[in-house]
């Protein structure tokens, strides 16, 4: 028996166990680097929420692949999430309605608050589109979640009697003369 056809099969199966060595040796530089720049605190919460909506269709009957889903799941698992709020928001027929301190305590339902409902959609909206997703199919970017968005922060703002009022942007502010040019220069 030649000893070429066990080098060619020796040599195959260390080719093999190279690769798997290299892949390893990629994969322990990879979390020395996460461990060398740890993620900020948005880039942790966005991956942490793109796994926990992940993990929300895949535990839908039947299960929803990502490339499946759409703006109903989004929303689906917007009121989903409305169980572990911790907002007060008081229904129309409550004593408290309206009422931006409430003297006792009511029966009406803690909800998620609009503004952790809009960073959240803000959050995915950036994962989706990180982890493959068209723009165009993007179902955290669409009408139905900006109407939806809209809708909450109009009744949390009734119900808890607080104008919600869009905040203007803030202008150059020129002398009255218009003559900008003892405005100091950057030098």
């Amino acid at each position: 028996m030649s000893t070429k056809g066990k080098d060619i099969a020796e040599g195959s199966s260390r080719s093999s166990a190279s690769a798997a060595s290299d892949q390893h040796q990629h994969q322990h530089q990879q979390q020395q680097q996460q461990q060398q720049h740890p993620l900020s605190r948005y880039e942790s919460q966005k991956r942490r929420d793109w796994n926990t909506f992940g993990q929300y269709l895949r535990n839908q009957r039947p299960p929803v692949a990502l490339s499946q889903c759409n703006s109903n799941q989004v929303l689906d698992f917007l009121r989903y999430l409305d169980q572990f709020g911790k907002t007060k928001v008081h229904a129309q027929g409550c004593l408290f309605f309206g009422q931006v301190e409430p003297p006792g305590p009511c029966t009406c339902p803690l909800k998620q608050a609009w503004g952790s409902l809009d960073a959240l959609i803000g959050r995915l909206r950036a994962a989706y589109e990180e982890n493959g997703g068209l723009p165009e199919t993007n179902p955290f970017a669409s009408g139905a979640i900006r109407v939806y968005l809209r809708e909450v922060r109009d009744s949390q703002a009734k119900a808890r009697g607080i104008p919600y009022k869009k905040k203007k942007k803030k202008r150059n502010l020129i002398k009255a003369n218009g003559d900008s040019s003892n405005l100091p220069l950057h030098q």
